[in-house]
């Protein structure tokens, strides 16, 4: 641990200085990004952190780690220790530094919240070159409660403590059948399952997903490959897999997105391979497409007009059959995941949620028609039936937002005095300009 520590403070110095000796607006030089939404060419310099992908320390509490670690290799290095994280998200190329400055999100969240609210400190370089410590109760109090959600635009975490939870080897499955979300309350309620969440093929569809830690399992079950995950919510009754391959049953076919790169065809799925399958090589496969533009090509041949809808939304428990019944009306791509949130800490500024029980609907998918629409015309109809519901969306792809509406719903008044205090040299864009305005 002392070795570890000492490489990173050194590691953290050289970054210090080589934001100091160049001037101007700041991003980050990195590998990957979960972001899914284009963003504009700028003269920002760029700061090497791919280096900050290291564990620290793992012990039964918490584990300690760098800002750019994958979650694939923090949870490898936690289950090592038989703990996780207290939310582990969906995607193996998700970084623990991402998860805090955005929003995190999985099937522990009835219990634990948000990944966010599985902090316990975190360093935070700022656009000077000083690296602040925030806890709940430190003089940086405030940056540690308005961190979650500010994407890079009040500083970087190098370094992030948080909480972790005891595991056991197996999860076992199982996938229940519900009509009406008082039957999830009921479940949530009760307080009987680890982890908890839902896909909805259809309105008359939808399945609960309930997962226990178990200490052994009669069988597992393999959806690394040639096994599709999602399919078999609708096809068994009961289920178990090694935790290891319970965190990530997502990641291989990124949901049920693969089927866009043709990847849940057999043969296809042959030629990928076990190793390609996976977010790291769709993400890929996405980007290329979004630079080359072979997808909107064929679409203008075929008469098509298209509109990427990728969202996650938190709708308080109560309105979420409402939100179901205007999203089957005007979205209605499907299948899409349900996750319930217990929301009991209130006090992260940037992402406003109120304490009690919240349902996050994801759906990533393209809207195509054959009627022209306005540009974001089907993002704009969410954001603001999630306003009228009391909820609240995530904000790692497109968002269209009036600034003074996006102003109300994101903590302004919290975000410039944090802005003024913390950057008060603008190294980092605002949050408005880089998640609406796409700086």
């Amino acid at each position: 641990m002392a070795d570890a520590l000492a490489a990173h403070a050194a590691k953290r110095d050289s970054l210090i200085e080589a934001l100091r000796q160049s001037g101007g607006p700041v991003a980050l030089a990195k590998d990957t990004s979960n972001l899914f939404r284009d963003r504009a060419a700028s003269a920002r310099r760029r700061l090497d952190v791919r280096g900050f992908n290291e564990v620290l320390s793992v012990t039964d509490d918490y584990v300690e780690a760098e800002g750019m670690i994958p979650y694939e290799d923090l949870t490898r290095a936690c289950l090592s220790h038989h703990a996780m994280p207290t939310v582990v998200p969906q995607l193996k190329t998700i970084t623990l530094g991402g998860a805090v400055a955005g929003v995190g999100i999985e099937s522990s969240s009835h219990r634990h919240g948000l990944v966010h609210d599985g902090m316990l400190e975190l360093d935070v370089l700022l656009g000077d070159g000083r690296v602040v410590n925030c806890t709940a109760q430190n003089a940086h109090a405030d940056l540690f409660f308005g961190f979650p959600n500010s994407y890079g635009t009040l500083g970087y975490a190098l370094r992030v403590k948080a909480k972790t939870i005891p595991v056991k080897s197996y999860v076992r499955l199982t996938h229940l059948p519900f009509t009406e979300f008082s039957e999830l309350e009921k479940h949530l309620n009760a307080g009987e399952a680890d982890f908890i969440d839902g896909t909805v093929f259809s309105p008359e569809k939808m399945f609960i997903t309930l997962g226990r830690f178990t200490d052994s399992a009669p069988h597992t079950s393999d959806y690394t490959y040639q096994n599709i995950y999602y399919r078999s919510i609708a096809e068994k009754r009961e289920d178990y897999l090694t935790a290891h391959d319970y965190l990530w049953r997502w990641d291989t076919d990124w949901f049920w997105c693969s089927k866009n790169v043709f990847a849940q065809n057999p043969l296809i799925r042959r030629l990928y391979g076990r190793r390609r399958l996976g977010s790291k090589t769709y993400t890929r496969i996405m980007r290329w497409n979004s630079r080359v533009g072979v997808t909107k090509k064929l679409e203008r041949l075929l008469g098509l007009h298209s509109e990427s809808v990728i969202q996650d939304v938190d709708i308080p428990l109560a309105r979420a059959a409402e939100f179901l019944r205007f999203y089957a009306e005007h979205i209605a791509l499907w299948p899409t995941w349900v996750c319930p949130i217990g929301v009991s800490n209130s006090n992260f500024v940037l992402y406003p949620v109120r304490p009690g029980w919240y349902v996050n609907f994801g759906f990533w998918d393209v809207k195509r028609t054959r009627k022209a629409h306005p540009p974001g015309h089907f993002n704009r109809l969410i954001e603001d039936k999630v306003g009228e519901l009391g909820g609240i969306k995530s904000l790692y792809s497109d968002s269209f937002f009036a600034e003074a509406d996006f102003h109300r719903r994101y903590g302004g008044a919290a975000y410039d005095a944090l802005k003024k205090k913390y950057d008060p040299g603008g190294a980092f864009p605002r949050l408005y300009d880089k998640c609406v305005l796409k700086a």
